[in-house]
């Protein structure tokens, strides 16, 4: 996640015209449904836990339209997606004792809401701690959730609290989001630690031990070359793109992509639009956006009812000050980099959704059918797109989960 709005492409219901998506035919599109009933399908990063303190979200309704919500699960059944990361996220503070405190308490409001909303729809949704427990959710008919947070500042004031985020189901944790903490340097900031930082080398062996993956997205390539020399594990990416195609500090490069693959990690290609192409956005058009979003009471402070309100205003904005949009075909370009880079044992998808991610052409979790359709469409096999749609995350995630108890016993 980089701002906590959705550009207004993606309050569309509906796919954009070819202009913007490649086209497929029937039989593709039923063959790719088909092949995804089959296998696992999870996504590995999603911001829709925000919406779970909405108090008119529900995830039972199709909020098609709405600008706020890409994933419900009306539309994760129309697109065949079981499940995937649903992230607590914290946006980075200024660091002073009483903000450590609040980002603290945002974090457990945050996983409070994950575990609320599972219990309530309890019919539909379960927790996975574990890649067996991840099967038996799919076999069972319900969607898998699985907990990971955004930016370990809520650890920063307490990192003790570690052992409890564990224990309530977090097996994926990130250094930090857009600005840097105590933990260590944000890849859209300037240098403070020059990577880790003691304290977040010390998170980092405090998760590993209690078996809790790490995710590199958002920290400098810094972080990044201290995790591959410091882990005895290999590490995931949950929602980054490559940096041969759009130089942006966000993005990776092809040598740190084949240093992950050679460590065994997992990168899930992203689709926030930002990050895959350069969209021209200017100041003013900045402002004009967050001068809505702050009318309508602030990102977090918005009800669902804003959310149609806000697509219209964006709409506005959008004639007056249009920008280039990234398409369906620029996420397949960078997908198809990463692959050709990696191979697909080291890919996955990890869209961004509910955190600006989607892409004209493919609005929201419906629409996934089609990146398995272009994957059949490249010649990969069931094997290998099993992988990319989850296999290859689970992979990771039992292997850090072995490592874990192996050191334990010892």
């Amino acid at each position: 996640m980089i701002r906590r709005r959705l550009p207004l492409l993606l309050s569309l219901a509906l796919a954009l015209p070819s202009a913007y998506a490649a086209q497929f035919t029937a039989a593709e599109l039923d063959a790719a449904r088909a092949l995804q009933a089959r296998i696992l399908t999870l996504d590995g990063h999603l911001d829709t836990p925000a919406n779970f303190e909405r108090p008119d979200f529900d995830i039972r309704h199709d909020h098609s339209g709405n600008a706020l919500s890409q994933v419900d699960l009306p539309r994760m059944d129309a697109g065949l997606l079981d499940g995937g990361f649903f992230t607590i996220y914290t946006g980075q503070s200024d660091r002073s004792p009483a903000s450590l405190i609040a980002d603290r308490d945002a974090g457990l409001r945050r996983l409070l809401a994950i575990h609320t909303t599972v219990a309530a729809h309890h019919d539909r949704l379960a927790i996975a701690r574990t890649p067996a427990e991840v099967a038996a959710i799919k076999a069972a008919g319900k969607r898998v959730v699985l907990i990971s947070m955004e930016n370990a500042s809520p650890l920063q004031h307490d990192p003790s609290l570690l052992s409890f985020y564990h224990q309530a189901g977090l097996r994926l944790l990130s250094i930090t989001h857009t600005g840097n903490n105590g933990f260590g340097d944000a890849g859209t900031a300037e240098p403070e630690w020059n990577g880790l930082s003691p304290a977040g080398r010390a998170l980092v062996e405090q998760a590993t031990a209690l078996g809790i993956m790490i995710d590199q997205s958002h920290a400098s390539d810094a972080v990044f070359d201290d995790l591959i020399e410091m882990l005895p594990v290999p590490l995931v990416l949950s929602h980054s793109s490559a940096k041969a195609l759009y130089d942006h500090p966000r993005n990776i490069d092809d040598a740190r992509l084949r240093q992950l693959a050679a460590k065994g990690g997992v990168i899930h290609v992203n689709a926030y639009g930002g990050y895959l192409v350069d969209t021209g956005a200017s100041a003013e058009r900045k402002a004009a956006e967050n001068a809505l979003e702050q009318r309508l009471g602030g990102w977090r402070g918005m009800t669902m009812a804003s959310g149609v309100e806000l697509a219209r205003g964006y709409a506005a904005i959008d004639a007056e000050h249009p920008v280039r949009k990234a398409t369906e075909d620029d996420f397949f370009a960078h997908l198809e980099h990463i692959l050709k880079v990696v191979g697909p044992e080291h890919v996955a998808i990890g869209m961004d959704w509910d955190g600006g991610g989607g892409v004209e052409g493919h609005p929201d979790v419906s629409q996934l059918p089609r990146i398995t359709a272009w994957l059949l469409r490249q010649g990969y096999s069931e094997q290998q797109i099993a992988g990319i749609w989850g296999g290859n995350v689970l992979r990771v995630m039992a292997q850090v989960q072995d490592y874990a108890k192996a050191q334990a016993g010892k």
